[in-house]
């Protein structure tokens, strides 16, 4: 455990070198960089909002004696899915971090709608500024437009390819559970019947006339 955003600090100011840094950038970087309290280093790897380790005391009910406790937070493992990434994304969160992405929309608008001082880990600041650069990408993209003819060509093949799909499933299951098998033998089954119909018909045209 340690203050989260003093060592955040020393970490940025190691990699890129504090005499390289220019004038006021290092006051302005100190705002940016959560300065939260004292937290466990497993929120390095999940998304707390704001929820950590807390300390106090537990009372004994006869005598009101204290000792010294913790709370941690409650802590689970999703899978949250994104828009801009088109994937899901497996994190660690607290429930308070869930409410709160249910609150914004999803994971993409949490992540762009919480300040970079308020996001105290490591991954939050790493998934927010991935999110925005490929925000800031797909405005530069130009929108296409299809045609109403366009479009109902493509409707038409999907349409298309859900019922070869269909069919694809049913010969399998059929195959499976020997079905094929059985409709061949009614098939010739009928066949025998019609043959023997046709068979039998000249037979009885004599018999008549």
């Amino acid at each position: 455990m340690a203050f989260r955003g003093k060592e955040m600090m020393k970490k940025v100011l190691k990699n890129v070198g504090e005499k390289n840094l220019a004038p006021g950038l290092k006051e302005s970087l100190k705002k940016c960089i959560p300065d939260s309290k004292v937290v466990m280093g497993r929120a390095k790897r999940g998304l707390y909002a704001g929820r950590h380790i807390q300390f106090g005391n537990r009372v004994s009910e006869d005598g009101g004696n204290k000792s010294r406790r913790t709370w941690k937070p409650n802590v689970q493992e999703k899978r949250l899915f994104s828009y801009v990434l088109d994937r899901h994304i497996r994190v660690k969160v607290t429930t308070h971090a869930l409410r709160c992405i249910d609150k914004a929309g999803g994971i993409d608008e949490y992540l762009l709608k919480t300040p970079y001082h308020k996001m105290d880990t490591e991954m939050g600041l790493y998934w927010k500024s991935r999110i925005e650069k490929m925000y800031e990408e797909l405005g530069k993209r130009e929108v296409v437009f299809f045609s109403p003819e366009d479009e109902a060509r493509f409707e038409q093949r999907f349409k298309d390819l859900k019922v070869a799909e269909r069919t694809a499933r049913r010969d399998a299951r059929r195959q499976m559970s020997g079905w094929s098998d059985k409709q061949k033998q009614i098939e010739e089954g009928q066949v025998k019947d019609q043959l023997t119909d046709e068979e039998a018909a000249p037979e009885q045209w004599a018999a008549n006339s």
